[in-house]
């Protein structure tokens, strides 16, 4: 089964948005992915505002850290 995700992020993050297309084809099949502003809690922007995007699991808390590209993607998600 595959594990829920979160993408931490911001509007206007360029970075974000290539995360985001990476992860489509993952989605396409399964994944879900909540996407998560980070301005949204100061929590989250004291942890992420210089890590960002930032893939993070649910079921674990485990975090991936950008840049990542699908083999990574595979392999974190395993």
């Amino acid at each position: 089964m595959i594990p829920e995700c979160q993408l931490f992020g911001t509007l206007g993050c360029h970075l974000c948005e290539v995360a985001e297309a990476e992860l489509l084809p993952f989605v396409e099949h399964g994944l879900l992915v909540e996407l998560l502003d980070i301005v949204e809690s100061e929590v989250w922007l004291d942890r992420y505002a210089l890590r960002i995007p930032v893939l993070r699991r649910s079921d674990t808390g485990a975090e991936l850290d950008w840049p990542f590209e699908a083999e990574q993607v595979a392999n974190f998600l395993r």
